[in-house]
């Protein structure tokens, strides 16, 4: 707001609050430089007013919905148009790729994690299975001599473990026998002695079980011998696990991205970009991934089935993949296409060893 007479000037950019040393970095400035030219905040010494915080809080929501905008846009309808933009220097107009990634996939993590929650009603179901199984380990701890009080629904559980007719007996190995053997045949054999052990007594509590065969009771023995019940529970529900592989997907890709970008770098020798800007490439596309998964799961989740992300898949993200070559690296379509194809032939072999390592690990901490 001014006065006619200009006499009291409370606009922040005003020649009158401008100083000669940004308030910022301590650069020094020119009383007539809007902004520094260091760290591009305003030059001003006008003290801060509600007015001024007002400002600057929605200024700075314009400026960020504005690069989400243009990174929205171009990053859905303009592919590789944005990395090529990005990379000759038009980092104010976009958000950072690496980020942008990482926030795209947190949230598409976060959604459809929510909405798994809101789907899934087995609550009830899964109380009632612990408590049977519950009951089974109490009853097997009691046919195994030890004295534990059981409900009646577990006698009647001992009572049909007694009855049984004994299958073929474990191969039984000790501790001592194990620890004499190399390393990898050691636990070869002990995990198949615990998984014997496991599926015939179904016993789930590790240390009843390594107490049963005698075995020490090391964290190393609880967790190989834990790692059946595990199994048990990914073939009961696999979809339930799938869902938790998914979920881990956004920090595999994240690590795994470094390892494609060399072969774009070798690929694309002669273009002269350097990896960071090939790395800026891959992290667009798995940004644009995320974003039309997530874009997808509500359509899909009223579908009842994975079709429109089936199809991102299987056509829309191949020929998006194709469109972000040939306009980044601006190529002929001949040469984009067999560099497609060698792409994707190096992506998926190199992806089928590393998520196989990925779905072992994730099965591990499941």
């Amino acid at each position: 707001m001014k006065r006619k007479n200009n006499k009291y000037v409370t606009e922040r950019k005003s020649l009158q609050y401008r100083g000669t040393k940004c308030l910022n970095c301590e650069q020094p400035i020119d009383r007539s430089d809007v902004y520094c030219s260091y760290c591009s905040q305003v030059n001003s010494t006008k003290q801060l007013s509600f007015t001024d915080f007002v400002d600057q809080f929605f200024s700075s929501i314009f400026v960020y919905d504005s690069r989400l905008r243009s990174t929205l846009k171009d990053l859905l309808f303009r592919p590789g148009v944005i990395t090529r933009n990005y990379v000759k220097g038009q980092r104010l107009k976009y958000a950072n790729p690496f980020r942008f990634f990482l926030s795209v996939s947190i949230i598409y993590f976060l959604i459809n994690g929510l909405l798994n929650v809101v789907n899934t009603d087995t609550t009830k179901s899964e109380a009632n299975q612990n408590f049977i199984a519950n009951a089974k380990d109490r009853a097997i701890l009691d046919s195994l001599g030890l004295n534990v009080t059981t409900t009646p629904e577990a006698i009647k559980i001992v009572d049909s473990i007694k009855n049984q007719k004994p299958d073929t007996p474990l191969k039984y190995f000790s501790d001592r026998q194990l620890d004499s053997l190399p390393f990898f045949e050691s636990y070869s054999k002990r995990l198949t002695l615990y998984n014997s052990f496991y599926e015939k007594y179904k016993i789930k509590n590790a240390e009843v079980a390594l107490d049963s065969l005698h075995h020490k009771n090391t964290a190393l023995n609880k967790w190989v011998y834990s790692k059946n019940a595990t199994v048990e529970k990914i073939r009961e529900n696999p979809s339930a696990f799938i869902s938790y592989v998914i979920s881990k997907v956004p920090f595999f890709l994240f690590f795994y991205a470094p390892l494609f970008a060399l072969f774009f770098w070798l690929i694309y020798s002669c273009k002269k970009y350097t990896y960071m800007e090939h790395m800026v490439f891959i992290f667009h596309i798995f940004s644009f991934i995320f974003l039309a998964m997530l874009l997808f799961l509500v359509p899909d989740l009223f579908l009842g089935a994975n079709f429109f992300v089936s199809c991102l898949f299987l056509f829309l993200g191949p020929i998006y993949f194709y469109k972000a070559l040939r306009n980044f690296y601006q190529q002929s379509r001949i040469v984009t296409l067999i560099k497609f194809v060698i792409l994707n032939t190096v992506f998926g072999i190199g992806l089928s060893i590393t998520a196989v390592i990925f779905v072992i690990a994730s099965a591990a901490f499941y």
